[in-house]
């Protein structure tokens, strides 16, 4: 950003030269995520009370947390166990403001079963375009509200210390990988924009076939009149 701002001084004369072109950044290092297991979110939404049924639909849907947020009841379709999101809320200054979803795309994304039976008790009685998830006094479910009144109080009492509601996203991406899900799956459920993004993120997730390639090519030296050169 420095660079970019003396930059555009240099274009306007105010600069001779840009001190900060050609510089190397320290590299950028990613925080390691974290997962939980079927257990832990089990646990997790326990502590929650009456608000654990937010924790089990990030963990096992892969939402954002605007787009849980801004989910309306007539995209949710109990009989297929889909969700369509196709609109995001966030928080901006205090104000909220809304969207599509990152990437502009809308997407379907798969309830387990046990996800979408207790979805269809909570949505009884809501109308098609009322929020899915409310604040108790009605309204948008705000992140750091959620945090404060439900959230860190149940993380402080099952762990994992300093848990934030968006690792939840991370957890669904580790118990859908472990369940067989392939790339392109993954993909579609988070919502990135490509397969790239997904392996760059998760793909030390995904099973290691090293050992099962390296098998394969001795079984094809091994096998009988196997020409040799």
């Amino acid at each position: 950003m420095l660079s970019l701002i003396l930059a555009w001084g240099v274009r306007n004369d105010r600069l001779a030269k840009n001190p900060a072109e050609g510089v190397n950044l320290p590299r950028v290092v990613a925080p390691e995520h974290r997962y939980l297991s079927h257990r832990q979110v089990a646990d997790l939404a326990d502590a929650c009370d009456m608000d654990g049924l937010v924790v089990l639909f990030l963990a096992y849907t892969g939402l954002r947390w605007g787009e849980m947020a801004a989910l309306r009841v007539h995209r949710v379709d109990l009989d297929r166990r889909r969700v369509l999101v196709a609109e995001s809320v966030t928080e901006v200054s205090g104000r909220l403001v809304w969207g599509t979803p990152k990437n502009h795309e809308r997407r379907s994304v798969p309830l387990p079963r046990f996800v979408a039976e207790l979805l269809g008790k909570h949505l009884v009685d809501k109308v098609a375009e009322g929020l899915v998830f409310t604040a108790p006094q009605g309204g948008v479910l705000r992140v750091r509200n959620f945090r404060r009144a439900v959230f860190n109080r149940a993380v402080a009492e099952v762990g994992p210390v300093g848990f934030h509601p968006h690792e939840l996203r991370h957890t669904a991406a580790s118990l859908a990988i472990a369940s067989g899900a392939d790339v392109k799956i993954v993909q579609q459920m988070l919502g990135h924009k490509s397969a790239t993004m997904t392996l760059d993120q998760y793909g030390h997730l995904f099973p290691d076939r090293l050992n099962e390639i390296a098998d394969r090519m001795d079984a094809a030296v091994c096998a009988p009149n196997v020409a040799r050169t």
